[in-house]
């Protein structure tokens, strides 16, 4: 079972080079969200944002159980602030983390010890969780497959990281890198606007740092021609919509269908 799970993974779509369709989650972190976008979003995966939104890592675990019954990967945005922030929520079950607002080579690495098990980092070892199958995976068999199945994102949404991008590619144990389009517009002095000249040459520095080195990418797009642009540049995996996105989306929608009821007023 776990291995089907594997199978199915977002990593394991990256790896085949395949397009991987996620949402995030933050705002409304619900379990029945999760169940229903699982039914009918045609999504591999979602994101739970942890470096935005007040999430608890209780409530990380409850929502990783409702993506697991509802076969969706996941992984969680995160803060690059200290071991257990980065750690965590691989023990409770995400396929990866994803750390925000990096600068340097040198915080990439300090990611990839906290993030991977010996020899590629220091990570500590403990059995009794869910992704270690509540210690029914022999201890020497789990360290591998974390190695290998567990996968660390690094975003790329500042200036700094967009001058490093090639160093922070060829980084080993980094296995995505992530554009966050709107701070990457905020920091190269044009907020919102993610097709911008300035961020479309940092989107090809990007695309071709991944390229060089092997490695896939993704980003959160808004809309079609943004997301055009990024799959013509080897982007792979497109976070197409977040739980408030749904609801805007829903609601304009319906005001649109049901229009001629607004003469009512």
């Amino acid at each position: 079972m776990r291995e089907n799970h594997q199978s199915h993974s977002i990593k394991a779509r990256l790896d085949a080079g395949k397009i991987v369709r996620v949402m995030s989650m933050g705002v409304i972190p619900d379990p029945k969200l999760i169940e229903v976008a699982g039914l009918i979003g045609n999504l591999h995966g979602l994101w739970i944002d942890q470096e935005h939104s007040a999430v608890p890592h209780s409530q990380v675990e409850t929502l990783l159980m409702a993506c697991r019954a509802s076969g969706l990967d996941a992984f969680a945005r995160v803060p690059p602030t200290d071991y257990a922030t980065i750690m965590r929520p691989m023990e409770a079950g995400c396929g990866g983390v994803m750390v925000a607002q990096i600068r340097t080579p040198e915080e990439v690495a300090q990611m990839v010890e906290w993030a991977k098990y010996p020899p590629l980092g220091t990570r500590g070892l403990f059995m009794a969780n869910a992704e270690a199958g509540y210690a029914t995976v022999p201890p020497a068999e789990h360290v591998v497959q974390a190695n290998r199945d567990r996968w660390l994102a690094i975003q790329i949404e500042t200036v700094e990281a967009v001058d490093c991008v090639d160093q922070i590619a060829a980084t080993e144990g980094v296995d995505l890198l992530f554009v966050g389009p709107g701070d990457l517009a905020c920091t190269l002095g044009v907020p919102g606007q993610a097709l911008h000249p300035l961020c479309t040459e940092a989107l090809e520095k990007i695309s071709a740092a991944c390229c060089k080195h092997g490695k896939p990418w993704g980003t959160l797009t808004r809309d079609p021609a943004h997301a055009a642009v990024c799959r013509e540049l080897g982007c792979q995996l497109f976070s197409i919509c977040s739980d408030v996105d749904i609801l805007h989306r829903g609601l304009n929608s319906t005001r649109e269908l049901f229009h001629e009821l607004d003469q009512v007023d």
